[in-house]
Protein backbone atom coordinates (compact mmCIF):
# COMPACT_ATOMS: atom_id res chain seq x y z
CA UNK A 1 0.00 0.00 0.00
CA UNK A 2 2.97 2.62 0.96
CA UNK A 3 5.84 3.39 -1.15
CA UNK A 4 9.03 1.84 -0.79
CA UNK A 5 11.54 3.27 1.64
CA UNK A 6 14.69 4.30 -0.59
CA UNK A 7 18.06 2.67 0.78
CA UNK A 8 21.34 3.49 1.29
CA UNK A 9 22.51 1.39 -2.22
CA UNK A 10 19.85 4.45 -3.76
CA UNK A 11 22.03 7.34 -2.44
CA UNK A 12 25.79 5.69 -1.85
CA UNK A 13 28.97 6.61 -3.57
CA UNK A 14 30.32 3.70 -5.28
CA UNK A 15 33.87 4.61 -6.28
CA UNK A 16 35.34 4.87 -2.77
CA UNK A 17 39.03 5.26 -2.11
CA UNK A 18 40.12 2.90 0.26
CA UNK A 19 43.90 1.64 1.93
CA UNK A 20 45.14 -1.86 3.17
CA UNK A 21 46.46 -2.73 6.37
CA UNK A 22 49.98 -2.08 5.47
CA UNK A 23 48.97 1.67 4.07
CA UNK A 24 51.52 4.17 5.29
CA UNK A 25 50.58 7.04 7.30
CA UNK A 26 51.64 9.74 4.76
CA UNK A 27 49.81 7.75 1.90
CA UNK A 28 46.43 7.88 3.89
CA UNK A 29 46.86 11.94 4.84
CA UNK A 30 47.47 12.34 0.79
CA UNK A 31 44.53 10.15 -0.26
CA UNK A 32 42.38 11.79 2.17
CA UNK A 33 43.58 15.54 0.57
CA UNK A 34 43.14 14.10 -2.77
CA UNK A 35 39.36 12.97 -2.15
CA UNK A 36 38.60 15.66 -0.12
CA UNK A 37 37.53 13.19 2.83
CA UNK A 38 37.58 12.98 6.25
CA UNK A 39 38.17 9.15 6.67
CA UNK A 40 38.88 5.50 4.76
CA UNK A 41 38.26 2.41 5.23
CA UNK A 42 40.87 -0.44 5.43
CA UNK A 43 39.95 -3.75 3.64
CA UNK A 44 41.69 -6.59 2.97
CA UNK A 45 41.15 -9.87 0.74
CA UNK A 46 38.88 -9.12 -1.69
CA UNK A 47 37.63 -6.25 0.13
CA UNK A 48 36.19 -7.17 3.34
CA UNK A 49 36.33 -4.01 5.61
CA UNK A 50 38.37 -4.54 8.69
CA UNK A 51 38.45 -0.63 10.12
CA UNK A 52 37.92 2.49 9.03
CA UNK A 53 40.63 5.10 9.50
CA UNK A 54 39.84 8.84 10.41
CA UNK A 55 41.33 12.47 10.79
CA UNK A 56 40.89 11.83 14.20
CA UNK A 57 42.94 8.41 14.27
CA UNK A 58 46.03 11.02 12.53
CA UNK A 59 45.94 13.22 14.81
CA UNK A 60 47.68 11.94 18.03
CA UNK A 61 51.03 12.32 15.84
CA UNK A 62 50.39 15.64 15.56
CA UNK A 63 49.15 16.09 19.36
CA UNK A 64 52.78 14.35 20.51
CA UNK A 65 54.85 15.73 18.16
CA UNK A 66 53.57 19.23 19.14
CA UNK A 67 53.74 18.13 23.13
CA UNK A 68 55.32 14.96 24.35
CA UNK A 69 53.79 15.72 27.52
CA UNK A 70 50.32 16.26 26.87
CA UNK A 71 48.97 13.31 28.33
CA UNK A 72 50.33 13.99 31.61
CA UNK A 73 48.72 17.32 31.97
CA UNK A 74 46.15 17.84 34.08
CA UNK A 75 42.22 18.43 32.48
CA UNK A 76 43.51 17.24 29.39
CA UNK A 77 42.48 14.29 27.39
CA UNK A 78 45.69 12.15 27.37
CA UNK A 79 46.80 11.47 23.58
CA UNK A 80 46.67 8.17 22.38
CA UNK A 81 50.33 6.99 22.30
CA UNK A 82 49.52 3.53 20.37
CA UNK A 83 48.08 5.43 17.66
CA UNK A 84 50.83 8.43 17.91
CA UNK A 85 53.51 5.72 17.67
CA UNK A 86 51.30 3.58 14.41
CA UNK A 87 52.78 4.07 10.77
CA UNK A 88 50.67 1.97 9.22
CA UNK A 89 46.77 1.92 9.01
CA UNK A 90 46.29 -1.43 10.71
CA UNK A 91 47.77 0.32 13.66
CA UNK A 92 45.83 3.81 13.16
CA UNK A 93 42.48 2.23 12.28
CA UNK A 94 39.71 1.91 14.51
CA UNK A 95 38.28 -1.51 14.73
CA UNK A 96 35.94 -3.25 13.85
CA UNK A 97 34.74 -1.15 11.26
CA UNK A 98 31.35 0.68 11.84
CA UNK A 99 29.68 -0.25 8.65
CA UNK A 100 25.81 -0.34 6.96
CA UNK A 101 23.93 -2.92 4.48
CA UNK A 102 23.63 -1.52 1.44
CA UNK A 103 19.93 -2.67 1.50
CA UNK A 104 19.29 -0.90 4.81
CA UNK A 105 16.71 1.96 4.78
CA UNK A 106 18.10 5.82 5.20
CA UNK A 107 16.92 6.07 8.31
CA UNK A 108 18.28 3.01 9.64
CA UNK A 109 21.81 4.87 8.19
CA UNK A 110 21.07 7.84 9.95
CA UNK A 111 20.42 6.36 13.42
CA UNK A 112 23.96 4.06 13.18
CA UNK A 113 25.69 7.64 12.79
CA UNK A 114 23.79 9.64 15.18
CA UNK A 115 24.64 6.80 17.34
CA UNK A 116 28.15 6.51 16.89
CA UNK A 117 29.00 9.95 16.08
CA UNK A 118 30.35 9.71 12.85
CA UNK A 119 29.92 11.54 9.50
CA UNK A 120 30.45 8.60 7.07
CA UNK A 121 29.62 4.78 6.97
CA UNK A 122 31.24 2.47 4.53
CA UNK A 123 28.64 0.26 2.89
CA UNK A 124 28.85 -3.63 2.56
CA UNK A 125 27.02 -6.05 0.68
CA UNK A 126 25.52 -8.85 1.34
CA UNK A 127 29.11 -11.14 1.47
CA UNK A 128 30.27 -8.37 4.03
CA UNK A 129 32.55 -6.98 1.12
CA UNK A 130 32.69 -3.04 0.34
CA UNK A 131 30.14 -1.76 -1.95
CA UNK A 132 30.39 2.37 -1.62
CA UNK A 133 30.39 4.79 0.95
CA UNK A 134 27.62 6.91 2.29
CA UNK A 135 27.81 10.20 4.33
CA UNK A 136 25.40 12.57 5.88
CA UNK A 137 25.14 14.51 2.69
CA UNK A 138 23.82 11.63 1.00
CA UNK A 139 21.00 10.92 3.53
CA UNK A 140 20.18 14.75 3.16
CA UNK A 141 19.78 14.43 -0.45
CA UNK A 142 16.72 12.94 0.08
CA UNK A 143 15.04 16.40 0.53
CA UNK A 144 15.76 17.75 -2.31
CA UNK A 145 12.90 15.70 -4.03
CA UNK A 146 10.37 17.84 -5.35
CA UNK A 147 7.13 19.18 -3.47
CA UNK A 148 4.47 17.46 -6.16
CA UNK A 149 6.20 14.14 -6.63
CA UNK A 150 5.76 14.46 -3.02
CA UNK A 151 2.06 15.25 -2.83
CA UNK A 152 1.70 12.51 -5.44
CA UNK A 153 3.04 9.46 -3.58
CA UNK A 154 0.67 11.03 -0.05
CA UNK A 155 -2.27 11.29 -2.33
CA UNK A 156 -1.78 7.70 -4.01
CA UNK A 157 -0.50 5.58 -1.11
CA UNK A 158 -1.69 7.51 2.34
CA UNK A 159 -4.83 9.84 2.35
CA UNK A 160 -6.80 7.72 -0.68
CA UNK A 161 -6.64 4.87 1.42
CA UNK A 162 -7.34 6.44 4.91
CA UNK A 163 -9.17 9.93 3.95
CA UNK A 164 -11.06 8.30 1.08
CA UNK A 165 -14.03 10.23 -0.86
CA UNK A 166 -17.11 10.83 -0.06
CA UNK A 167 -16.73 10.12 3.99
CA UNK A 168 -14.29 12.88 3.62
CA UNK A 169 -12.88 15.24 1.21
CA UNK A 170 -9.04 16.81 1.49
CA UNK A 171 -6.59 17.68 -0.51
CA UNK A 172 -2.70 17.84 -0.10
CA UNK A 173 -0.14 20.28 -0.47
CA UNK A 174 3.58 20.66 -0.11
CA UNK A 175 5.84 23.46 0.03
CA UNK A 176 9.67 23.51 0.34
CA UNK A 177 8.93 19.53 1.96
CA UNK A 178 6.26 21.47 4.50
CA UNK A 179 2.84 18.74 4.03
CA UNK A 180 -0.38 20.12 4.57
CA UNK A 181 -3.69 18.33 4.88
CA UNK A 182 -6.29 20.25 4.22
CA UNK A 183 -10.27 19.30 4.08
CA UNK A 184 -12.88 17.77 6.07
CA UNK A 185 -12.72 14.33 7.20
CA UNK A 186 -15.34 12.33 9.65
CA UNK A 187 -13.43 10.49 11.77
CA UNK A 188 -10.44 12.55 13.75
CA UNK A 189 -8.99 9.58 15.19
CA UNK A 190 -7.67 9.01 11.95
CA UNK A 191 -4.94 12.30 12.01
CA UNK A 192 -1.93 10.37 14.19
CA UNK A 193 -2.33 7.63 12.22
CA UNK A 194 -1.91 10.03 8.88
CA UNK A 195 0.69 11.71 10.38
CA UNK A 196 3.07 9.38 11.10
CA UNK A 197 2.94 8.09 7.91
CA UNK A 198 2.93 11.13 6.10
CA UNK A 199 6.20 11.85 8.08
CA UNK A 200 7.81 8.69 6.89
CA UNK A 201 7.17 9.72 2.90
CA UNK A 202 11.33 10.63 2.12
CA UNK A 203 11.63 14.26 2.03
CA UNK A 204 8.88 15.55 4.16
CA UNK A 205 10.49 18.05 6.70
CA UNK A 206 7.03 18.51 8.34
CA UNK A 207 3.02 17.75 8.61
CA UNK A 208 0.38 19.78 9.50
CA UNK A 209 -3.42 19.87 9.39
CA UNK A 210 -6.10 22.27 8.43
CA UNK A 211 -9.32 19.95 8.90
CA UNK A 212 -13.21 20.38 9.78
CA UNK A 213 -14.75 17.28 11.37
CA UNK A 214 -17.81 16.14 10.18
CA UNK A 215 -18.73 14.35 6.40
CA UNK A 216 -18.24 15.71 3.17
CA UNK A 217 -21.25 17.28 1.24
CA UNK A 218 -22.39 14.84 -1.76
Amino acid sequence: MYGTPRTVSDVMTETVAAVGRRAPFKEIVQLMQDWGISALPVIEGEGRVVGVVSEADLLPKEELRDDPDTGHLPLRKPVDVTKAGALTAEGLMTSPAVTVMASATLAEAARIMARQGIKRLPVVDDAGLLAGIVSRADLLKIFLRGDEEIAEEIRRDITSHLLPQPSSAVRVEVESGVVTIIGRIRDTALVPTVARLVRAVEGVADVQFDLMHGAAQR
